[in-house]
């Protein structure tokens, strides 16, 4: 029975394999989409960026232009004041040139925070497609060997699928329908260890003579409240 046991523990540890080759093939392409999702967020935000940029410098442009007409505009106005003859002139084209004077300061602030805007701008970017560059090249990295994984799944299963037929044709039938049910309805470990004289799995106190059957190694014995298989262990089970 002692070798049955060992058995029953390997076949477990190859349970525990496979289980998590199967969770494997969910969670890794999850990873996957996380780390693409991290290249592209990186990337729109430096194109982003970018765009934003290219506005900025294109209203740039335009508050010029529309500064320099009014410039001119101001001094074809500053110039008629040397040929008003009556009051009435003079106050008309005064108010034209106080208007003129208010569109240039408003444009002119308006140019000086697009500059700043800019020169913000430009830092950005640059630092954005630096950050953008370094993920990308890191995350590739780490897809390449997730990838690597994800395709060896099916052989790494049909492996350990090989090794578990090999195992479990040595135990028992009825060891093994136990050992099966067990794992089935728990969805946990099947094999525990004693632990303080109590099962590992439920905690159930046993008895002294529960105990010293278990020690001897010379038969199966299970849980009388969860069904688990039970085994000592010196180093685990004082």
């Amino acid at each position: 029975m002692a070798d049955d046991l060992d058995l029953l523990l390997k076949l477990q540890v190859i349970d525990y394999d496979l289980g998590e080759l199967e969770r494997s093939k969910e969670y890794l392409p999850d990873m996957m989409e996380n780390l693409n999702r991290e290249i592209e967020e990186a990337k729109a935000k430096y194109e982003s960026a970018t765009d934003q940029l290219d506005k900025s410098r294109i209203s740039q442009k335009h508050l010029e232009v529309e500064v320099a007409a009014q410039e001119a505009e101001l001094q074809k106005y500053q110039q008629q004041m040397m040929s008003i003859k009556t009051n009435k002139e003079y106050d008309a084209l005064v108010a034209q040139i106080d208007t003129v004077k208010e569109a240039i300061s408003s444009r002119e602030t308006e140019l000086l925070e697009t500059i700043d805007l800019i020169g913000n701008l430009e830092k950005e970017t640059v630092e954005l497609k630096e950050k953008a560059a370094q993920i990308e090249e890191a995350n590739t990295k780490q897809l390449a060997v997730l990838q690597e994984k994800v395709d060896s799944i099916g052989e790494k299963v049909s492996s350990k699928q090989q090794e578990r037929n090999d195992v479990s044709s040595q135990i028992p039938r009825k060891t093994l329908s136990i050992y099966e049910r067990v794992r089935r309805g728990k969805g946990r470990a099947a094999v525990v260890v004693v632990k303080k004289r109590a099962c590992g799995a439920c905690y159930k106190a046993l008895t002294p003579r529960k105990v010293q059957e278990i020690k001897k190694r010379d038969k199966i014995y299970t849980c009388e409240n969860c069904g688990c298989l039970l085994f000592w262990d010196d180093e685990q089970s004082n």
